[in-house]
């Protein structure tokens, strides 16, 4: 991994679980800088190492410190995670805005990171006070406690995509590819060809307009050569059908 990516700051983490499953996320989206201000209940966890799975790597090169300030004292910009408003006078982010500006930051080698509370209650005003900015996540405003490890994914993976964009839709092509004007056309003459023979194309003098409907239905389709073989065989087949009747 690069050393261009934002140093992830878990502040006071109270359970290893949580910690192995913080670095599982992370890993998911390509970031592997972790650091921890003193863990509730020390360090090295098994249960971490449990929970990371293959992210293990993560942890074992996992800085840990003593103090929040110690843990920031390299950086160059902080982020702070938090779900209140803390009446303080700071850029509020929306996690996407602020790993767009890490980004930025990181490609300019200067050093990012993002801190995360305790479970319990999130960071302390001592530790937010030490950030230049905030970044809160829009969640109901009824229920605004996000889990340790699900508020490092979300982050991660805004980070991720502002790397590597993904398409709002795209289609599995599952081994085919898509059918060309050729092959469509050829699909609607064959299908026109076996209806007619079938006397669907009645009375004459909607004819016209039945067939060029249905060769409109053909075009408007987004068929796949898969498909047309498909379609080409259930004609071919009821046909075979019929003559065996």
């Amino acid at each position: 991994m690069t050393d261009r990516q934002p140093a992830f700051v878990l502040v006071r983490p109270q359970m290893g679980e949580n910690i192995g499953a913080a670095a599982r996320a992370m890993w998911n989206f390509g970031l592997d800088r972790m650091r921890m201000v003193d863990p509730r209940d020390g360090w090295p966890n098994p249960r971490a190492v449990a929970l990371a799975s293959g992210a293990g790597r993560l942890l074992d090169g996992a800085g840990v410190f003593h103090t929040t300030a110690d843990a920031l004292a390299d950086c160059h910009y902080v982020f702070a995670t938090t779900a209140r408003p803390r009446g303080m006078t700071k850029p509020v982010f929306t996690p996407e805005a602020a790993m767009a500006k890490a980004r930025e930051m990181t490609a300019e080698g200067r050093k990012v990171a993002v801190m995360f509370g305790p479970e319990r209650a999130g960071l302390e005003n001592a530790d937010i006070i030490q950030a230049n900015a905030i970044i809160s996540v829009p969640v109901n405003p009824d229920f605004p406690s996000l889990n340790l490890a699900q508020c490092v994914l979300l982050t991660a993976y805004e980070w991720r995509r502002a790397d590597v964009p993904a398409d709002g839709e795209r289609m599995e092509m599952g081994g085919t590819e898509p059918a060309t004007g050729l092959e469509v056309e050829k699909l609607a003459a064959h299908y026109e060809e076996r209806l007619d023979q079938a006397g669907f194309f009645f009375p004459e003098t909607k004819a016209e307009g039945m067939k060029a409907n249905l060769r409109n239905l053909w075009s408007r389709m987004p068929l796949t050569r898969a498909d047309v073989q498909m379609f080409h065989g259930m004609l071919r087949q009821m046909v075979r059908w019929k003559e065996r009747g």
